[in-house]
């Protein structure tokens, strides 16, 4: 057995890949990534990776599995809701969820069309096709769809690979991140055209 998978550090070790692989996910993709690389910059060797995880699917099921069962969960209690703030509610915990689980959120949202084989990403984007639909409430035109992705992928971009495009010293804090993408994730997904259709908040 390799020193470094004796069972004291088996979950640290785990947990070290896994939050190595998810980072080389969302920075240069999963298709761009191997369990070489990954091994490498966990410092670990590669059939070290292997004793934890079966594959490179594997790694990536459970680097982000959590991330989308959070994103059911959340959307579950909005679908079952009756409140008059359940959407608002929404938003800040769709905020919430996509602050806290970035990178896994990047990967699901960004690379899913991409990875839509995988069963853990066909279950993502399941989750998001739901997500859509409970969003328009039978209200789909076109300009509610485009507000939606815009929204949806717009934010998961932005707390990622958008981050790329300014300098360190002007990156926002997750605070004042989560007032601003608070207020204008609500503005995006509210109704194109409130007025014409019926209110479901």
């Amino acid at each position: 057995m390799p020193a470094d998978a004796q069972p004291s550090s088996r979950v640290r070790a785990s947990e070290e890949l896994r939050a190595t692989a998810l980072e080389q996910f969302a920075t240069v993709g999963f298709a761009a990534s191997s369990l070489q690389h990954i091994a490498d910059r966990a410092g670990y060797s590669k059939s070290s990776v292997l004793y934890h995880y079966a594959s490179k699917e594997a790694l990536l099921e459970a680097a982000i599995e959590p991330a989308i069962a959070e994103f059911e969960a959340v959307l579950d209690d909005f679908i079952s809701g009756r409140s008059s703030e359940r959407r608002r509610r929404l938003v800040d915990r769709i905020v919430d969820l996509l602050i806290e689980n970035r990178q896994a959120v990047h990967v699901f949202i960004i690379q899913g069309p991409s990875l839509s084989h995988l069963p853990i990403i066909a279950r993502a984007n399941a989750a998001v096709r739901r997500l859509a639909e409970a969003i328009s409430d039978q209200r789909e035109s076109v300009t509610d769809q485009v507000r939606f992705g815009v929204a949806l992928g717009g934010a998961a971009f932005l707390l990622t690979a958008g981050r790329s495009f300014v300098d360190d010293d002007q990156l926002l804090a997750d605070d004042e991140m989560q007032v601003a993408m608070r207020a204008v994730l609500a503005e995006l997904l509210a109704p194109a055209h409130p007025a014409a259709r019926p209110r479901n908040d």
